[in-house]
């Protein structure tokens, strides 16, 4: 029985592709060309979260996907990706002792992040926690100085200049719950939640930067019991309210464009109300 159950579900895996191969395939030039329609041009300061498992009938590797997205915003334009080190919490990666290097530590984030942190031209920001992939222009300038910020994703981080520069937030088969750009509004907004999203405690780590050099990070992390509460999902209706969220598809591919801008006023006209992006 457990044969026949794996046999059928082989050969429904296989009917996928198939079926996804013929009817729902895309390419690079295709990803560009949908990725324009949803309001994404040359000049713009891009995060991007993306998961290459949902890339289902692509035509091309992990590294087209990063030209392609190169290519849409230009070489005067900024993009950016998490490059993480860790799943689970940030307490538990503070607290196992490891020392984050900038040129060696992967990233956690998924194949197409690990692989831009790699790309020629891109800088990686040192912090022990949330290091950011930077390629274009004033890449060096967004990624300097990071390990030097009070909470991890807050003023001073490639985060602020993200908002500074009224960026825009790329999720690529991945949805609203791995919004990084959020935890810059949990410092920016922190004095009017009920309840603040860091910890009381203050964490000393350690990094090693381009140069081999260890830097020391004095940081707050984000305290695990709201953290568990939070749910982005609550952002959406007002993101469409405010015309800050556009999405679509390419084949099987979801594809969200959220406006920076538009995420702060959100979590701002929210706050006011007394909603909360936690349960």
């Amino acid at each position: 029985m457990k044969r026949l159950k794996n046999s059928i579900k082989s050969w429904l895996r296989a009917l996928r592709r198939s079926v996804t191969g013929k009817f729902f395939a895309f390419d690079a030039p295709g990803l560009r060309a949908r990725l324009t329609q949803l309001g994404l041009k040359p000049g713009d300061a891009v995060l991007v979260h993306a998961s290459f498992d949902a890339f289902e009938g692509f035509q091309g590797k992990p590294n087209d996907v990063i030209q392609a997205l190169q290519a849409v915003v230009g070489p005067q334009g900024l993009l950016l990706m998490p490059t993480m080190g860790f799943t689970g919490s940030a307490i538990d990666h503070a607290r196992s002792g490891q020392v984050f290097d900038v040129r060696r530590s992967p990233s956690r984030m998924g194949l197409i992040s690990e692989l831009f942190r790699r790309t020629a031209g891109v800088v990686r920001s040192v912090h022990p926690t949330h290091p950011v992939a930077c390629w274009g222009q004033g890449a060096e300038q967004v990624a300097q100085g990071h390990h030097l910020c009070a909470t991890p994703c807050g003023r001073g981080s490639p985060f602020e200049a993200l908002a500074q520069r009224q960026g825009k937030i790329l999720l690529l088969g991945t949805d609203i719950s791995v919004l990084t750009f959020y935890h810059y509004l949990e410092e920016r907004f922190e004095a009017q939640f009920p309840q603040s999203p860091f910890t009381t405690e203050e964490f000393t780590l350690v990094s090693r930067n381009a140069q081999a050099e260890l830097l020391e990070t004095r940081t707050r992390l984000y305290a695990p019991a709201l953290s568990r509460r939070r749910n982005l999902y609550k952002l959406i209706p007002h993101l469409k309210r405010l015309g800050a969220w556009r999405e679509g598809r390419i084949g099987r591919l979801r594809i969200a464009v959220l406006q920076a801008q538009g995420v702060e006023r959100a979590v701002g006209d929210m706050i006011q109300q007394g909603v909360y992006c936690y349960d």
